[in-house]
């Protein structure tokens, strides 16, 4: 465990994956500006350590996140909290191989967008969402409503957007919003047992094959498939049949 952060805790595991804990529980986990330094300086730290593949990111308590801390909102010389200037999901997005959202409480207005921003969204059934932007006389400024939208289509965006009403975590997991729900007691070993999935694929190819489906998430079908062409050529035919026939065996000698 990494002893270096107040608001955060960052736990790494020899078998390739970091748990990132946002750890303010008592603030139900607000971002201040520490904090989402913090997670940056984390991130960035994973990022360059090769034995870290795979990132988890959860909360303490009862909340994920509940949003940025207002009560840094209007302090002197900082512009709405800082949240451009500290943009955690641009922090987040520096991390090249996958991170898993393990959700395992409130996840508010900005929480919504953090959760939005991570490849695979495991929800604890004590998880709940509201995007309470609107509420409050503000916009999503990390790509939230955009991503709201491509993740559950308009109309269920607006809905949520301009009522600011709680989904919990079987509506969420029934319109697509997570990838599935668990009892609370099983969200960590769910997200680790997931984060070891992951770690069997070739870790280049990891990280070659997330950088594809989010470039061709925001494209048309056409260009969508100009790219899956490009990185299948650029990808596969330097392989030898030799190579893949080595990657099955060590597979199938992790199943025995």
């Amino acid at each position: 465990m990494d002893a270096a952060f107040e608001t955060i805790l960052v736990e790494r595991s020899d078998e390739g994956y970091a748990t990132l804990v946002l750890n303010r529980p008592d603030k139900l986990n607000t971002l201040s500006i520490r904090m989402r330094r913090e997670i940056a300086t984390a991130v960035d730290a994973l990022e360059a350590d090769p034995v870290i593949r795979v990132l988890i990111l959860t909360g303490a308590g009862r909340a994920f996140t509940a949003g940025l801390d207002l009560d840094e909102w209007a302090a002197p010389g900082v512009v709405a909290g800082s949240a451009y200037e500290h943009d955690v999901v641009a922090a987040l997005q520096r991390f090249s191989g996958p991170v898993i959202g393990a959700i395992n409480g409130l996840a508010i207005t900005g929480g919504v967008e953090i959760a939005l921003a991570c490849d695979v969204l495991i929800a604890s059934s004590e998880a709940r969402f509201a995007d309470s932007h609107a509420q409050v006389g503000l916009l999503p400024g990390w790509g939230g409503a955009a991503r709201m939208m491509r993740r559950i289509g308009l109309h269920r965006a607006k809905e949520l957007a301009l009522t600011g009403r709680f989904l919990g975590a079987d509506e969420a997991l029934a319109w697509g919003f997570v990838n599935r729900v668990v009892a609370a007691e099983r969200l960590r070993p769910e997200a680790e047992a997931l984060a070891r999935q992951m770690l069997a694929c070739v870790p280049e190819t990891l990280v070659a094959y997330k950088r594809l489906l989010d470039a061709e998430s925001g494209v048309s079908l056409g260009e969508a498939l100009r790219l899956d062409r490009e990185a299948s050529m650029a990808n596969n035919v330097p392989v030898r049949r030799a190579d893949i026939d080595a990657r099955l065996a060590r597979l199938r000698g992790r199943k025995r």
